[in-house]
């Protein structure tokens, strides 16, 4: 519980540092961000429980990456994070989840991600900002990778990469569950300064 509420209180702390750099008000981040004024509002007190999906639309409309709200300061030159130790920001009814493990500092951040996708559980996101690519590689088991509509399987061994400002979905597929490494790879900008 404690962790919770550390991490609560990041978020918190980084949204609304990011939303005064941007010089936006609470009603035009939301506006943009599609997120109400009062969940905002709540979650600048460190109240509430954003999901995965509130936590991305900020951030892009913010221009930073979603570890950029989650995390605190760097604590030196070397990160060494242990996937379990970092709370899952998406779980699935059937045991699916998605943690954010680090993202990279520099002009062009990376957000690695570790998934687990149980078979026909699905994850649909929303299009992300111009100039983010993902890149999917499945280490067991096997998903499907929908773009933009279209449906690619992806399975052990092998690796995908798109651009990530269409409708996306990832979904596991077949009799296993399926785990993969994903990266999204954030356009320059903005978010080098968060």
């Amino acid at each position: 519980m404690a962790e919770t509420a550390a991490a609560l209180r990041t978020v918190a702390h980084n949204v609304r540092a990011a939303r005064v750099r941007a010089g936006l008000s609470l009603e035009e981040l939301g506006r943009r961000a599609q997120v109400s004024k009062g969940a905002l509002v709540a979650l600048e007190k460190a109240h509430g429980n954003p999901n995965l999906a509130t936590l991305v639309r900020l951030a892009d409309t913010l221009g930073i990456s979603v570890s950029a709200l989650m995390q605190g300061q760097p604590e030196g030159r070397v990160r060494v994070v242990t996937a379990d130790a970092v709370a899952p920001l998406w779980t699935g009814e059937r045991g699916s989840e998605a943690r954010l493990v680090l993202t990279t500092s520099g002009s062009a951040p990376v957000e690695v991600w570790r998934w687990r996708l149980e078979p026909d559980e699905e994850y649909p996101s929303h299009p992300h900002q111009a100039g983010v690519v993902e890149t999917v590689s499945v280490t067991s088991g096997r998903m499907v990778l929908v773009v933009d509509g279209v449906e690619h399987v992806v399975e052990a061994g092998q690796t995908a990469t798109f651009d990530g400002d269409a409708p996306h979905a990832y979904r596991g597929s077949g009799g296993e569950t399926c785990r993969l490494i994903m990266t999204v790879h954030l356009p320059p900008g903005p978010a080098s300064t968060a």
